[in-house]
């Protein structure tokens, strides 16, 4: 049987409730942390209730959602215009390894590309997720030298390991 065509299309309000349990899988496949889910649905409503905060890339097969990316801004002074940030990257186990992350990414460049002001992409990754990094790499995304900090008021004591 033939693999069904992948669609990219801007996430909507409708989308809401997939993005959260996306965010809800993700945080205790790569953390082993349960999130709340009252507080994620409430910042996914959040992005959408507000553009600023940036906006949802769907990839889809036959109609169901089979992966998804957050995107937000970052302004740069080096360079006088905007970096994208890649944020909240999901893929269900069952679609990896299907060029679904592949053909967001792809969409995602080409818009990025394509608008005037945009200077770049870029993402965080779980230091010790070899198969993103790979993945990573493989679409020409380079490994900076930077690291990242952050202090986290929601997690409370003790070592986080990034931002949702």
């Amino acid at each position: 049987m033939a693999q069904a065509e992948l669609r990219i299309r801007a996430g909507t309000p409708a989308d809401a409730e997939t993005l959260a349990r996306f965010q809800e899988e993700m945080a205790l496949e790569t953390e082993a942390r349960r999130l709340d889910p009252a507080l994620v649905r409430a910042g996914v409503a959040g992005l959408f209730a507000d553009p600023a905060r940036g906006r949802y890339v769907i990839a889809e097969r036959a109609g169901r959602a089979v992966g998804a990316l957050m995107l937000t801004l970052e302004w740069s002074d080096w360079r006088a215009g905007w970096f994208w940030w890649i944020q909240s990257v999901f893929v269900p186990r069952a679609e990896r390894r299907r060029g679904v992350y592949a053909a967001l990414h792809r969409h995602v460049e080409r818009e990025a590309r394509a608008t005037p002001g945009v200077v770049g992409l870029r993402l965080y990754v779980e230091a010790e997720n070899a198969a993103a990094r790979r993945t990573y790499a493989v679409l020409g995304m380079e490994e900076t030298t930077y690291r990242f900090y952050e202090v986290d008021f929601q997690a409370g004591p003790g070592p986080s390991s990034g931002p949702k």
